[in-house]
């Protein structure tokens, strides 16, 4: 029984729920949005039960498979100490909240996985456009931000309204799932470069990056479904008041060009599925995808306009672009279709040396960028390119953690560790590498990292499904401190499957409170100690 109320306490960026048992103080921590904090780093850095000598026995395992109507797409988020108001089961729970392609939220045991709530919201879009790299179904396509001190889960839902596409963004309650005020139908226009104006249209946009809650607004970000959609496809950055869901009235939109050569525009927010990131003054982060070439390897960018292909810093009321950077060869990128924008930008916490704020983002070519924040680069035609560092981690369709003094990087088939040193001069040098965790989609995957401050971090990743069936997804656990070059593995194991082999698996392991959670088609799963 608990004697007391959890006080929580924010680190950070990391959530940490106390409460007392038996006299003494017991951690609990919360993972309340995509790859646990506003960096995007994915550490979990309070991880006081799974160390190397119990992951890497037959103690852990799978211990839970939870049922689920759909695909997931979304990462798994957590709260220790939710008062659970209806269901089957009320009280108080530590509870694993799920988002699926069905556009059902399910509120989970996080501990024995019972379903206690499940609130569906609205019939999903079948095939969007009759692009087959998502669903088969698109509903809640992007993970879902949790606000603890109001209690509130935000999110948004891709559903049919009078058989049209259309997006909503709920507000809800934590404790039964219901709507705390009136979703909100997302909407936005935007002025392009001859003075016309440009509106956003649900039937071309797709929502697929983690919600980002910073500096008082819920923050989305769009891209398209398979390229396609002409003048329609455009990469939109909107956001709104989380306390009345009112939007903000500026917005951003990466191409603002009223023509191009094909009528092929985009310059997407995708990432597959990485957060847009925030800093410490709520200033926005995300990577652009592909735009339109004028042939010749000549491209439309022109950094205003247009930015393509590039790392953007924006205003947290979205009015003013800050920062860009944008790799020399953007004309090539484009016209090979080799998104910057497949990845993630995550953020490094502060460091000692003259680079204090860095970020870094990798791309389909492979090549990850460290940025200095205070000023990313801009665009040099020709070259050389300015940053802070530069390595080739494989092809990436995937977005890097971190831990302390280190970038994980997760491209091609294998995790590799990179020291982090600031003196004399900020670089990455390669400590370790992985064994391949395989897989039959696009290059990469995406990780986490868990450890009891310094003490046998752990890096946890997912592989994409092999092919062709049973497209079985694998969890894998390497030790984070190298022995000699190797990354030891301490576990492997099947946690479900992806039979959509035509959409990537873009899933991220979630370590909270001794428990490993894996969303996958129709499945949470949930490992764990014995």
């Amino acid at each position: 029984m608990l004697s007391s109320t959890p006080r929580r306490l924010m680190l950070a960026g990391l959530t940490v729920a106390f409460a007392v048992v038996g006299g003494c103080k017991t951690r609990r921590e919360a993972v309340t949005t995509y790859h646990y904090d506003n960096l995007r780093t994915g550490w979990n850095r309070h991880e006081e039960k799974l160390k190397y000598k119990n992951v890497g026995s037959p103690k852990f395992g799978l211990r839970h498979a939870v049922a689920l109507d759909d695909q997931v797409d979304a990462q798994p988020l957590v709260v220790p100490h939710v008062r659970i108001t209806g269901g089957p089961k009320p009280g108080e729970h530590e509870v694993v909240y799920v988002a699926t392609e069905g556009n059902t939220v399910s509120a989970i045991d996080a501990i024995n996985g019972d379903v206690l709530l499940a609130a569906n919201f609205g019939n999903p879009v079948p095939l969007p456009l009759g692009c087959g790299n998502n669903g088969p179904n698109v509903g809640i396509n992007g993970t879902p931000v949790i606000d603890l001190e109001n209690h509130t889960l935000y999110l948004i839902v891709y559903t049919l309204t009078a058989g049209a596409p259309t997006y909503y963004l709920h507000a809800l309650d934590l404790g039964n799932l219901t709507d705390k005020m009136p979703p909100v139908l997302v909407s936005g226009s935007h002025t392009l470069n001859n003075g016309s104006t440009f509106h956003f249209n649900a039937t071309y946009q797709r929502q697929r990056p983690g919600l980002l809650l910073a500096h008082g607004n819920v923050y989305a970000g769009f891209g398209s479904f398979c390229d396609w959609g002409g003048t329609n496809s455009r990469g939109w950055v909107l956001g709104w008041n989380s306390s009345t869901l009112a939007p903000l009235p500026g917005n951003h939109l990466n191409d603002a060009m009223a023509t191009s050569p094909d009528s092929f525009f985009l310059s997407s927010v995708w990432m597959s599925g990485f957060g847009l990131a925030a800093d410490q003054h709520g200033d926005v982060y995300f990577v652009t995808g592909n735009s339109d070439t004028t042939g010749g390897g000549t491209t439309t960018y022109d950094g205003v306009n247009n930015i393509q292909e590039s790392v953007v810093k924006l205003s947290s009321d979205l009015t003013t672009v800050l920062s860009i950077f944008t790799p020399s060869n953007v004309g090539p990128l484009d016209q090979g279709d080799v998104d910057y924008g497949s990845g993630g930008a995550m953020l490094l916490p502060e460091q000692e040396g003259a680079v204090k704020y860095s970020l870094a983002a990798a791309g389909k070519d492979g090549r990850l960028f460290v940025l200095d924040r205070g000023n990313l680069g801009g665009y040099t035609a020709g070259g050389p390119d300015k940053y802070v560092a530069l390595v080739q981690i494989g092809d990436c369709w995937c977005g890097p953690s971190y831990f302390r003094h280190h970038i994980v990087s997760s491209g091609g088939s294998n995790v590799i560790t990179w020291k982090v040193s600031t003196s004399p001069s900020f670089s990455l040098t390669k400590e370790g590498t992985s064994a391949s965790v395989g897989g039959g989609q696009d290059g990469g995957f995406f990780t986490s990292v868990s450890s009891d401050e310094d003490d046998d971090p752990i890096i946890w990743a997912v592989s994409r499904p092999d092919n062709p069936s049973p497209a079985t997804i694998t969890l894998y656990a390497f030790k984070g401190r190298p022995t000699g070059t190797a990354l030891a593995t301490l576990f492997s194991g099947a946690a479900g499957t992806w039979p959509n082999t035509g959409g990537n698996s873009n899933t991220v392991p979630v370590v909270a409170n001794g428990r490993v959670y894996v969303a996958s088609n129709k499945q949470l799963s949930i490992f764990g100690l014995n």
